[in-house]
This record gives C-alpha cells, structure tokens and sequence, in this order.
C-alpha cells in the first residue's frame, strides 16, 4: 500500500513579503524528494491555506505530516504570512492521529518579529524535531537513525530533482518564485561573523555545483517553474570562492553558472539575485565590476543586490564585528550603479539594497544620525537604491548580539529613522527609479479591491496600487502614474481612456478628481487630439488608447 505525507509549509526566512514574489523554498523540494525516495506520496499546503480552511490538515488520513517553520528575518508582508508558534503549536495538537515532524529555521529558536529574542524549546504536539538540514535529518530518520544531519549537497542536488514537482500544487503556481541555494555557511565563521547572524552556525561556505544547481533548474523547469532566484548564501560575489574574510569574486564562474541555467530554462521569465556582500566589492573592485556584470549579462531586468549595510556607524561596525565600513558601502553602491544602473525595458538591470539593523552593540543616539547623514549622503550623489529595510535585530541564542545589544535604549529615535527615510529618502527614491510613465509589464494581482495590489515577479518587487477591482491572480501591464514612500500607483497599460471608471480616471497625471468627471462626460474621444483639448498633455499620453 502507497503511504501519503503532507507537507506544510510554514514560509521561511523571506517568503511571500515585500522582499521576495509567492515562494517556495528549497526546504519544501529537498524534503518532498526524501519522502518520494522513501515511498511517499507528498501532498503539500502553505500556512495560508490552512488558515483559510483548517480541514485541508485535519482528517486527511496521512501517514506523515512534515512541517517547515521558522525564520529568521524579519519582515512586511503581502499576500501570505508565515506560521507564528501558536499556530504551530496548535498544528502540531491538532494532528494527533499522523506522526507529525518539524524542521527549518525554527529549531534556532522562534521569534514572532524584529527586537524579540528568539526562544528555543520543544514544540507542542510534534513527534519529531528535524536538527540542521531538514532533508538530511528527515532521510536520516526514516532510515532509523537519529532524526539531525548538515547540509550535504551530493544527497540533497538528487532530492531537489526529485521533489520539484512539488511546486505545482503552490496556490500561486505558475507564478511562484523558486528559491535556488548556492552555498551554506559564512567565510567569516572562522572570526565569529557579524554579531547577529546565524550563518556563521553552518560554519565556513560549502558550495554547490553548478552542474547541481543547473540540473535543479531543469527538473523545476519541466515541472513549470519560470521564475528562479539565486538566493540562500551571504554573498553571490564569493560563490565556489576561496581564502580569507572577503574572497576574491570568480567572474568566470558566475558566467558559467548563469550560462548554465539558461541552457536548462531558455524559457525562464525570472532570474534574479539576493545577497551581495559590499565588503566583498569594496576590497576587490575590479574583479567585483566582472562578477556584476557577469550577473547583468545573465539576469533578467530589475534585480536587486541585497547589502547588509546594518550601520553608518563605524563605532557600532567594530562593536558588532560587521563586514564593511559606511564608505565601503557607498563605495559599493556607486560601483553597483555604474555596472547596473543602465535601464533594459524602462527598468534599471541591477540596483543595490540596503538592510539597516536596529538594537546592535554599541548603538547610541548619534547612530540613527549618521545612518540619515549617509542616505542623504546616497541622495546628494544621484545614486539610486531599490529599497531601504530597517528591521530591529532578532536575538538567537549563540550570536553574540544575544548578549549585548541595545534594544528598547532608543525606541524613540528608531521611530524616527524610520519615519525620515520613508519620507525624506524613499519617497524621492522611488519617483527617480519608477518616474511617472514607466512601463512595469507583467504585474500579478495579489491584493483585490477598490485598489488592487500586485507585484511582479522577482527580488523585492515595487508593490503596485491600481485603483480598480481586479481578480487575485489576474496578470496584466501597468503604467506608473504616481509614486508613495514604499509603492507604486499605475493604471492598466494601455490606459483605455474611453473605458476607464472615473475612479481611475482622475489618477491619470493632471486629471484630478474635477476634471475626470468632465471627461468622463465627453467620452467617447476618438483620438488623442479630442482628448487633449479637455485634458491637456498628460505623461502617459504614448500609452493611450481609444
């Protein structure tokens, strides 16, 4: 008789937030090809679904029931939210009848949000705890031995193969972003990493192959995956590198890595970047330049290169055993700007993005004012950054932060920061990097209502407000009429002027609530001549229709 597991999916690290599209982690894959190699059949849920219907988890009759938990990161999220410990907890009561396991970030410890020390302890309900790589402790323990194990990537390249058909039954599927793991661990570790990551616990980096990553990629490809990032590692720049803190980056590997994934998707519609470390190109510029535009001949258009920046405060970046000094990173981003600054279909290639982290060793006031001295620093210059994240750090036992760090000492002024680089940084950022008229193609409506939400596909995506009811999951062009501190405004592209409610009428550049009722009262127009004479020139007028 065929034996069933399920697999939940409680989001890891970044998923489904405004960093990361729909997502699927390679937990999920790894673990739905160890249940295959051992005779399962693999059912699958996120945590959203079971929210929405807590019968898809109760009564299924399975054997197995495989959760991936935890993260990491903090973040803002759209479109799904991942598994807080109650819910976890109540999971693991409500399924008494299957052997119910547990792995993934959550057994560092749990923490519901930024500024929270994260605890460790044994969740209610599970049978089992899955220690270190999901897969190999799950493989390990099916097997009869103990249920732990580290990463091991000539087990793991066979599972994802295995399990990548897997992605299909994702509620967002086709458009699910497909997390790709290039390495695990820190080449830091050795000097104990920054104070507050967990990386450092793999220890120093273990790569995968490229030959490994392609054939993944091939498997996802034929199981309908389109959309790829290459995340899962400190940093890109250093992958199948050696020697020292900060490696010298391999151009020609990184070529042979795009290269090979293109082979194996030619189809592919996404393919996008995470980390990048800014100490790594400060220290070596020119071989970085290569490496990045290595990615910019292999990507696909508005990819970000996550930086963690963390301080502009030199003293807080010894404190804390941080990797670059605040002019390594400006050094970064202007090299970062110069290599993908240029705009492929309306849209910059490759911009840097900048994670500030609140409550590290040796914070004081003066912090917060050096962090806005250096954003104004990046906007005097006419620099562009995709994002700026500012998060209160997570405290896990182990790091050092755990022990000395200065959260809650200065609330007030966190606030804020917060608050100045919304207004005063991001608001002006966002109107140079998506200027009214820009074309953002392929939008995928998340959010229904009076105003839609949607995003596309990629590495912190701008969330795009479109002030029309449309259907979750419907997919369309749109054109940027307007710019917020952390969105977007757009209209359907082409606007259908003669089609379009009044509601989203006045949104077009210089309409405005009064005059849209007046055009609304002349249409039909029949061209664009008709329509300026009540209208005016608009910004969107190229994208008109009538």
């Amino acid at each position: 008789m065929t034996s069933s597991a399920l697999i939940i999916d409680g989001y890891v690290d970044e998923p489904a937030c405004l960093g990361v599209a729909p997502y699927i982690s390679p937990y999920v894959r790894e673990v739905a090809g160890v249940l295959i190699e051992h005779g399962y059949v693999p059912g699958y849920v996120t945590i959203d679904q079971v929210r929405s219907d807590p019968a898809l988890v109760a009564g299924r009759g399975d054997d197995l029931v495989v959760m991936i938990a935890g993260r990491t990161v903090p973040g803002t999220y759209i479109g799904g939210k991942p598994a807080t410990l109650t819910e976890i907890q109540q999971l693991g009561l409500l399924l008494r009848e299957p052997t119910t396991v547990i792995g993934g970030p959550i057994t560092f410890g749990y923490a519901p949000g930024g500024g929270e020390r994260a605890i460790r302890q044994a969740i209610a309900g599970f049978d089992v705890m899955l220690q270190g790589s999901p897969a190999v402790a799950l493989d390990a323990w099916l097997s009869g031995g103990e249920p732990a194990g580290v990463t091991d990537y000539s087990r793991t390249d066979h599972w994802c193969i295995a399990g990548a058909g897997i992605i299909a039954r994702h509620p967002a599927f086709p458009y699910v972003m497909c997390e790709l793991e290039t390495a695990t661990g820190c080449s830091r570790a050795t000097v104990g990493g920054c104070s507050f990551c967990t990386e450092p616990f793999y220890g120093l980096p273990r790569y995968r192959s490229i030959e490994g990553i392609a054939e993944e990629v091939a498997a996802l490809r034929a199981a309908g995956a389109r959309h790829f990032r290459l995340g899962r590692q400190p940093d890109l720049l250093a992958y199948q590198s050696s020697g020292g803190e900060f490696p010298v980056p391999r151009p020609e590997v990184l070529r042979d890595l795009f290269s090979a994934i293109r082979a194996r998707a030619p189809d592919l519609l996404t393919l996008h970047i995470d980390n990048i470390n800014p100490g790594t190109i400060a220290r070596h510029e020119e071989a970085a330049r290569e490496a990045l535009a290595a990615i910019v001949d292999g990507h696909t258009p508005g990819d970000t290169a996550a930086f963690g920046m963390e301080t502009a405060d030199p003293a807080v970046v010894v404190a804390n055993n941080l990797k670059a000094m605040p002019d390594d990173v400006f050094r970064a981003i202007e090299i970062v700007n110069e290599i993908g600054g240029k705009r492929s279909g309306g849209i910059p290639e490759l911009l840097p993005g900048l994670n500030f982290v609140i409550g590290l060793a040796g914070e004081t006031p003066a912090t917060f004012d050096a962090n806005e001295a250096f954003l104004r620093r990046v906007l005097d210059a006419g620099l562009l950054v995709r994002r700026v994240n500012i998060r209160q750090v997570m405290l896990f036992e182990g790091t050092a932060v755990y022990e000395k760090n200065t959260l809650g000492m200065h609330d007030t002024r966190f606030r804020a920061f917060k608050e100045w680089t919304r207004r005063e940084f991001d608001g002006p950022m966002l109107s140079r990097i998506f200027p009214t008229g820009t074309i953002l193609r392929d939008v995928v409506v998340e959010v229904s209502g009076k105003l839609s939400f949607g995003r596309q596909m990629g590495s912190y995506p701008i969330l795009v407000g479109i002030p029309l009811v449309l259907p979750v999951g419907s997919v369309l062009d749109t054109v940027v009429v307007d710019q917020g501190m952390r969105s977007v405004t757009a209209l359907p592209c082409p606007v259908e002027v003669n089609t379009l409610p009044v509601a989203a009428l006045r949104w077009i550049p210089g309409i405005g609530k009064k005059r849209s009722a007046a055009i609304a009262a002349r249409r039909p127009f029949g061209s664009l001549a008709e329509f300026r004479k009540v209208a005016g020139k608009t910004p969107v007028d190229g994208v008109m229709v009538f």
